[in-house]
């Protein structure tokens, strides 16, 4: 890391880079917290916490802002800095609105797969995105950015679960549970999310056991991740080398910032069920998503299923963790989907009988 002594004046730039990074928070309201309706015989209410408001359109605000405020508070970043990042996408949008506030040159590595409208995002921004081939380069390839500009590698996969503050000051779980207060069942049976970096699963689950809550957590996972098969075998180095075709979750490798311990279940989702429940999501529901929500809501879904068959009531709280704008020419493409060798609709099938009888088959 920097090493060098900091000066009056560096400390001058980071106090004022500080407050404007607060401040940005400041004027942020809260996510919203929808209800889906479901038969109130059910005795189930299922949330989902629409993460694609914030101001850069994604849960990964969140992040971004966590891991700039880390970076700063560690005197890491100073003025005129190249932020460099290795990312899929959403992350590097809002890392470049934050860099943009602050005045710092941007470098998104990221695999050549992703998608354009985030690629568009990014560069609206003022972010720069150097693509490479193999998702596993985006590792050194962003260590060596960072080393030859004499810039700072901002690490989401190794810094994701330390940057936030899990025991409070308004994250993602805090708000979970203090929007909840006036609702039937007011602590949750389970909140479901899905794992990129694994940041937003450690602070959920390791806020749920410092609050002490009988609420479990489920982290689904897609195919090619390691995540999953890494959690399963208790192995902490899994590697599958594989990208997932779920933009923003699963790794092609066990991260760093992934905590397996604060995980009570996991479910590995095929990606036409995650494809199907985002598309059933748009057109029972209303609302439009990405693919990772359509992967936490295949996890909703299972559990709303299992509660049904053993008679228990309560609710679920997942994540819409983006915008279905940014992948209409990928998963809301009949094209792009039959090119990939997704079919949802065996899925969709299950999912309608589901809705139709309770048990998803």
């Amino acid at each position: 890391m920097e090493s060098a002594r900091p000066s009056a004046a560096d400390r001058a730039w980071c106090d004022e880079a500080i407050r404007r990074v607060q401040a940005d928070a400041h004027r942020s309201a809260d996510t919203h917290l929808h209800q889906l309706p479901l038969p109130d015989r059910w005795g189930i209410d299922v949330y989902l916490k629409d993460e694609s408001v914030h101001p850069t359109g994604s849960l990964k605000h969140r992040l971004a802002r966590s891991l700039f405020l880390y970076a700063l508070a560690n005197g890491w970043l100073r003025e005129g800095s190249t932020v460099v990042e290795a990312t899929s996408g959403n992350t590097a949008v809002a890392e470049a609105y934050f860099a943009r506030m602050l005045d710092l040159p941007y470098v998104a590595v990221m695999p050549r797969s992703t998608s354009p409208e985030k690629v568009a995002r990014i560069e609206a921004y003022g972010g720069r995105c150097h693509f490479v081939a193999a998702p596993p380069d985006i590792y050194p390839e962003a260590e060596r950015i960072a080393a030859e500009t004499g810039g700072h590698y901002l690490d989401q996969f190794t810094y994701a679960e330390r940057a936030t503050d899990w025991r409070g000051n308004n994250n993602i779980a805090e708000s979970i549970f203090a929007q909840l207060e006036a609702e039937r069942h007011p602590v949750p049976r389970w909140i479901v999310a899905a794992a990129g970096t694994g940041g937003t699963s450690c602070t959920i689950g390791r806020y749920i056991r410092y609050r002490r809550h009988e609420t479990q957590l489920l982290v689904v996972d897609p195919e090619n991740s390691a995540y999953y098969p890494g959690w399963s075998l208790g192995v902490s180095d899994y590697t599958t080398g594989m990208p997932s075709r779920i933009e923003g979750i699963g790794r092609p490798r066990m991260e760093a910032s992934f905590v397996a311990s604060v995980i009570d279940d996991m479910l590995p989702v095929p990606d036409a069920a995650s494809i199907a429940a985002m598309h059933h999501l748009a057109e029972v529901f209303g609302r439009r998503a990405g693919g990772s929500t359509g992967t936490c809501l295949w996890g909703v879904w299972s559990l709303v299923a299992g509660m049904r068959e053993r008679g228990e009531t309560g609710s679920v709280v997942t994540l819409l963790c983006d915008p279905g704008e940014l992948y209409a020419s990928t998963y809301y493409d009949q094209a792009w989907l039959a090119k990939k060798g997704i079919d949802p609709a065996p899925y969709r099938e299950r999912l309608e009988g589901f809705f139709a009888g309770g048990t998803l088959g």
